[in-house]
């Protein structure tokens, strides 16, 4: 019965599963990245906090996004590792996988909200919070009510791409929008009524990510194509071993964009301090709220392109199990076609309209100063959304056919190599625009390395 349960996986068309799959996908990252940027919104429009609000929340969200990593790591990997699997008719892999799973996600859970909460100052200033007084001092607000969470957080993250291999897309979503509905509700408030300030938008987001992790565990107990048993939580290092691996590229997808962040928030601060406007004082925090709204815009394009191919994953390892290249091979062609219609409509609305996105994060009390980097931030950063779109889907296609080691190596270049590097080396020649810049050179020279993986991917899938 489990094995005929995700049979369908290898019958339906691709691109109808394609849909089934990826749009839960999409909207369970969007609510993620969501938790995050109704923060801001509803800090940014507080004008007693105001763009200090939204430096201390850029400063705090690459600290979120590590828990992110670690709970992708677990649940992509696993995701990818169950439907291989069941795909090949092995289900006692399959629920030993899921077991290891949860025990590791929440003992990584634990230990990182432990380190958080021993060395919070340290950490909040590595991605330059002490940039003025009242940016360090909200940071530290928000930052300690988010670390209590951090458990909360990475069980309903990790589980969610797992529930989906069990083939239940639609409970994975409900769970993560029904914790996202509460974040939305209780923001403005404690933001606006109790006037809680950053703590209220901290505390209204973990108590989303309680409901959605209760959720999740509710789900695990009545799964359907696997069944979890005592047996099923005793560690195995060789299933670690094997399902670990294919979760690299979800992991580097996220912690590269705090390695980035932590580069670009102290090049911001040392390159800031020379510019003749935001060298002063009183605007010293504009740079960073600005290019953390303009990263939190990245994230939402690019929690789509990360969904349109995560989404496919139990699709491609289901196949890929029962030897059906062909079907893979055109599941690919229509996951790098809509990646790039993706990243097309994103390049569309911040060139054409930027300043509606940035009035949505409170630039109508804030300087002139303010929204004039912010439209010339959003239009040089994101320039080649296309082509960083398609190198995702590539990146995490790979992953899905278990080919770990080149997903891996290539995301390592794209991510750390050439996104911290060139954001630490053209600041130097190109002042605060280095910053800026950083971003499509990296995409561009990646692009043009993933041509030929994605050429080598294709003729590997001939039948």
């Amino acid at each position: 019965m489990q094995e005929r349960s995700n049979r369908f996986l290898a019958q339906e068309p691709v691109g109808k599963l394609m849909g089934m799959y990826a749009i839960p996908c999409i909207i369970s990252l969007l609510v993620a990245a969501l938790y995050n940027i109704v923060d801001q919104i509803f800090i940014a429009n507080a004008t007693y906090l105001g763009s200090y609000g939204n430096a201390a929340n850029t400063v705090v969200f690459p600290l979120t996004v590590i828990a992110l990593a670690i709970a992708v790591l677990i649940g992509d990997g696993c995701c990818a590792f169950v439907s291989i699997c069941l795909g090949s008719g092995d289900p006692e892999s399959a629920h030993r996988s899921i077991g290891n799973a949860i025990v590791l996600c929440v003992a990584a859970s634990v230990v990182l909200t432990a380190l958080y909460l021993i060395f919070q100052q340290p950490l909040l200033t590595v991605f330059g919070g002490q940039i003025n007084e009242e940016t360090f001092r909200l940071s530290r607000e928000y930052f300690f009510f988010i670390s209590l969470g951090i458990p909360f957080y990475m069980f309903g993250q990790a589980m969610n791409p797992i529930i989906r291999s069990d083939g239940s897309p639609r409970f994975a979503i409900a769970s993560t929008l029904a914790g996202a509905l509460v974040n939305v509700v209780l923001d403005p408030v404690f933001i606006f009524v109790f006037r809680w300030g950053m703590a209220g938008a901290a505390v209204a987001t973990v108590l989303g990510q309680i409901l959605t992790a209760a959720l999740a565990l509710w789900y695990l107990r009545r799964m359907k194509a696997v069944h979890l048993k005592k047996s099923s939580f005793r560690i195995h290092r060789r299933l670690l071993a094997r399902f670990l691996p294919l979760g690299i590229c979800s992991l580097l997808s996220q912690i590269s964009l705090v390695a980035a962040m932590a580069a670009i928030n102290n090049m911001i601060r040392t390159y800031g301090a020379l510019d003749p406007i935001f060298g002063q004082a009183e605007y010293a925090q504009i740079p960073m709220a600005v290019v953390g709204i303009v990263m939190k815009f990245f994230q939402i394009v690019i929690s789509i392109a990360v969904g349109l191919a995560a989404g496919c994953i139990p699709i491609v390892g289901y196949n890929i199990g029962a030897g059906l290249k062909a079907r893979a091979r055109r599941l690919f062609t229509l996951l790098l076609s809509a990646e790039a219609a993706v990243g097309a409509v994103a390049l569309l609305i911040v060139e054409v309209f930027p300043r509606p996105l940035i009035f949505l994060f409170g630039a109508a009390d804030e300087s002139v100063y303010y929204t004039d980097f912010a439209v010339h931030s959003f239009r040089i950063y994101l320039c080649m959304m296309i082509l960083a779109c398609v190198n995702k889907g590539a990146f995490i296609y790979l992953q899905a056919l278990g080919k770990a080691r080149e997903s891996t190596l290539l995301s390592t270049v794209r991510e750390v190599v050439f996104g911290v590097g060139f954001a630490l080396l053209l600041p130097v020649f190109f002042g605060l625009d280095g910053v800026l810049y950083s971003m499509p050179v990296s995409d561009v020279l990646t692009f043009v390395l993933a041509v030929f993986l994605i050429r080598s991917t294709y003729k590997s899938l001939r039948t």
